[in-house]
């Protein structure tokens, strides 16, 4: 049987395969540390489950838009204005099963044979996996050059050419928690002003999940770019809700009836009492998330100074998200190597630099969104096997 010759360019996120890969180890009776999942320890506020309990009662078991229910949408909109000061119309929302349909869906409007997209690497491996899958040429950022891994504006815009259709961008980055402050931004969208053939999808999942008190330099903020402006954000990080795949995006007008169509291709609608659920996270209490940004903030000090106590290791400090991306090369290990020796020795399972692209063979990722009992005893145990 032959398979469709695009499926050899298809990737994966390997941070499902080390999961896997422990879950295995657990089977036989190890006890493993799990640092590798971009997952919240929290739980799902409360209220948000008890709307969405609500509207199974109330008989939301149906069909709905394929672009979600007017109410969600409704509640995204108040969202942004309530955060960012932006006026979105409904319309433009489209309500998602997760932040990875708005990514895969932004990819396959530009991308195909001849054309080229760019993306963030070190980044999330989905970017790339995508933009090989449409035959496009991934064109990547390398986030290396700068010390504290943030975007460099003239290094994004040094790329773009008659070929490019898409630039992807991601703050705070996944995976090295780097966070890049708004004069870098206003200069890349700047930039971006020379280039309106040029799509942008910005991926703003982790906007609510920064630290020292700065503040999220959106895209929202360039009222100029909207017409090619697609913005990705969800509830899954920072409602705690990974697990219920609910996530929006907002796209420029003349995309929408493109999205959509690609939305009744592919899942036709978004489970409807989850939606509620969302709009309960969206217009409810914050305390959670504060609670939360404390609980990382004092995790994220905890994993740093840990991680530059280890033989070898060099850390820089997270500016968002939940993640830290220590160098191991001066422990004379690959990043692969280094991963590996940490699940199967010290029973703490990470994520390798080259999961998130090619540049990164020194590295390896660490999420802190685990307890700190949980990280501190991962850091004793490594230090054990490093010594």
């Amino acid at each position: 049987m032959k398979l469709a010759q695009n499926l050899s360019r298809l990737g994966t996120e390997t941070a499902f395969k080390v999961l896997a890969e422990a879950k295995g180890l657990e089977k036989q009776g190890k006890k493993i540390i799990h640092l590798s999942l971009g997952q919240p320890d929290l739980k799902t506020p409360q209220h948000i489950i008890d709307a969405t309990v609500k509207a199974l009662n109330d008989g939301h078991h149906g069909y709905v838009l394929p672009n979600g229910i007017i109410e969600c949408r409704e509640a995204v909109s108040r969202k942004i204005e309530k955060l960012y000061k932006a006026k979105i119309n409904p319309e433009r929302i489209v309500i998602m099963p997760g932040g990875k349909p708005t990514m895969f869906y932004a990819i396959t409007l530009f991308g195909e044979p001849g054309s080229e997209i760019i993306y963030p690497d070190p980044g999330f491996p989905i970017y790339e996996s995508m933009i090989n899958y449409t035959g496009a040429k991934a064109v990547p950022v390398n986030l290396l050059k700068s010390k504290d891994f943030s975007l460099n504006p003239d290094a994004v815009l040094s790329l773009i050419n008659n070929k490019t259709r898409l630039i992807i961008l991601n703050n705070p980055i996944n995976p090295t928690g780097s966070f890049t402050e708004k004069k870098y931004i206003d200069k890349l969208a700047k930039g971006l002003e020379k280039y309106p053939n040029v799509a942008i999808l910005s991926d703003e999942i982790y906007d609510r999940l920064i630290f020292d008190n700065k503040p999220m330099p959106t895209f929202f903020n360039y009222p100029e770019l909207y017409d090619r402006l697609i913005v990705l954000n969800g509830w899954s990080k920072t409602y705690c809700m990974t697990g219920w795949r609910l996530g929006w995006g907002v796209w420029p007008e003349r995309f929408i009836e493109h999205v959509i169509k690609f939305c009744v291709n592919n899942h036709s609608c978004v489970n409807a009492a989850i939606q509620f659920g969302g709009i309960a996270a969206l217009d409810g209490p914050e305390e959670s998330i504060n609670t939360m940004v404390e609980k990382f903030t004092a995790r994220r000090k905890l994993i740093y100074e840990g991680l530059n106590d280890l033989n070898g290791v060099e850390c820089s400090l997270p500016g968002g998200a939940f993640y830290a991306f220590p160098n191991v090369k001066g422990t004379g290990m690959s990043g692969v190597e280094f991963a590996k020796k940490c699940l199967h020795e010290a029973g703490v399972a990470i994520v390798p630099g080259t999961s998130f692209g090619n540049l990164a063979k020194d590295y390896v990722r660490f999420s802190f969104a685990a307890s700190r009992d949980d990280i501190n005893t991962a850091l004793d145990k490594i230090k054990k096997i490093l010594k």
